[in-house]
């Protein structure tokens, strides 16, 4: 049996350091959670979105992200858009806790907008997407182009509920239910 020299001992537990650090490295790279799939384009194409407020400044789409998001595009003109307003407020109330966001963009003129927002206040996030918006809404899946219409992200950004014509109370509080976990 040979002697080891101290050299040969220091070389030997440098070696076996390095790989001990080499497999550790190994296994944390093995355990990165794998980055998110790409989000739709039509997702996309709303993420990507900037309008103004009607009380002035700008809203970013992306200051909705990560939490779950009720999308609904509305008009002053639009009886059917007016009479469902107060539900999207109440859902808004109701599902707040849960982090659901409500956003109304008005498909409408900033002055039809800021005149109607004296006599109906809104307690939820509001945009001006004016003519545009309906090339959004089209893009969202919404082929006639008419309003009211409602979409719904998850909390990863991707779309996963669409609806033409009024909403209800009863049945946002069921695609909630669905699509919030617990």
């Amino acid at each position: 049996m040979s002697e080891s020299t101290p050299n040969s001992r220091r070389n030997w537990l440098i070696a076996a350091g390095v790989g001990a650090a080499a497999v550790g490295v190994g296994v944390s790279l093995l355990r990165k959670p794998a980055a998110p799939p790409p989000l739709s384009a039509a997702a996309a194409s709303f993420w990507a979105g900037r309008f103004d407020r009607p009380d002035g400044g700008e809203l970013l789409s992306t200051e909705f992200h990560g939490r779950p998001l009720l999308l609904n595009f509305w008009a002053t003109w639009c009886p059917p858009c007016v009479k469902e307003l107060p539900e999207l407020a109440q859902f808004q109330q109701e599902f707040k806790p849960k982090g659901w966001q409500v956003l109304g963009l008005a498909v409408d003129s900033p002055s039809a907008v800021r005149e109607f927002l004296k006599k109906l206040p809104l307690d939820f996030a509001l945009g001006l997407a004016g003519l545009t918006g309906t090339e959004l809404t089209r893009t969202l899946g919404n082929s006639q182009g008419g309003l009211p219409f409602s979409v719904a992200f998850d909390a990863s950004g991707e779309l996963v509920w669409r609806k033409l014509g009024a909403t209800h109370l009863a049945e946002l509080r069921e695609m909630a239910a669905k699509l919030t976990p617990g």
